[in-house]
C-alpha cells in the first residue's frame, strides 16, 4: 500500500511545505483574540479502516454539533460520489452509520482552540488531540488520511501510528483551486487503497 510520500498533493493552502506538529499546543505568541472553542467527539470503532482527520470544526460545524456542516464543504458529495449513496439526503446519524458500515472514521487534529471566523490561518492556541490513543482503540485500522494543509501538520505523529499516512486536498470551500471532479479523483484513491469503495469501482 503506498504511503504518504506516494501522493504529493497540493491543497488551497500548500505555497508552502507542511511543518510537523508535535504533542504541544500551537500559539501565534499575541493574546488570545477569542474564547476557547472545543471540537467534536471522535466518531471511530471496530469497523474503521481509514481515520480521517480534518483541523478543526469551522463555525457551522460547532454550531450544529456535526462534521462537515458547512452547505458548501464538499466532504459529504464527495462520499455521495464515491459511494453512490445521496449521503446528503440522509439525517446526521445516518451518515455516520453509512460511513462506518463503509470502514471511515473521522476526527481532528486539534481538540480545542481558539479562533475568529472559520479559516485555518486564524487558529491559536491549538490544544492537539490524542491521535496515539485513539488508533489504539481502532483493531482494524490500515490508514490515516488528512483533509487538507492544517491537519497534514500532525503528520509527524500520524506516521509514528504504524500505518500508511495521506495527505488529501480539503474538501472546505477555501480550496477553491481544487474542482469537486479533481479533488473526488484524489479521495478515489486513497479510499480504493484502503478498500473503502465498492468492488464495482476499485481500479
Amino acid at each position: 500500500m503506498p504511503d504518504s510520500r506516494d501522493l504529493p498533493m497540493a491543497d488551497a493552502d500548500d505555497a508552502a511545505p507542511v511543518a510537523a506538529a508535535d504533542t504541544t499546543s500551537t500559539t501565534t505568541g499575541a493574546a488570545p483574540s477569542s474564547k476557547p472553542l472545543y471540537g467534536l467527539a471522535a466518531v471511530a470503532g471496530p469497523t474503521t479502516r481509514l481515520l480521517l482527520l480534518g483541523s478543526f470544526p469551522g463555525r457551522a460545524s460547532l454550531a450544529a454539533g456535526q462534521y462537515y456542516a458547512h452547505p458548501r464543504n464538499h466532504f459529504w458529495p464527495i462520499l455521495s460520489a464515491l459511494w453512490g449513496i445521496d449521503m446528503t439526503a440522509l439525517p446526521y446519524d445516518a451518515r455516520l452509520r453509512t460511513m462506518q458500515r463503509h470502514g471511515l472514521g473521522l476526527w481532528d487534529v486539534y481538540a480545542a482552540c481558539r479562533r475568529e471566523g472559520s479559516l485555518d490561518a486564524a487558529i491559536e492556541d491549538a490544544q492537539p488531540n490524542d491521535l496515539a490513543a485513539l488508533a489504539e482503540r481502532l483493531p482494524r485500522l490500515a490508514a490515516v488520511a488528512h483533509n487538507g494543509g492544517e491537519s497534514a501538520r500532525a503528520m509527524r505523529v500520524t506516521r509514528s501510528l504504524g500505518v500508511p499516512v495521506y495527505r488529501l486536498p480539503s474538501t472546505s470551500p477555501a480550496n477553491a483551486s481544487w474542482s469537486f471532479a479533481r479533488k473526488c479523483a484524489a479521495w478515489a484513491d486513497v479510499f480504493a487503497a484502503c478498500g473503502l469503495l465498492p468492488a464495482s469501482q476499485q481500479r
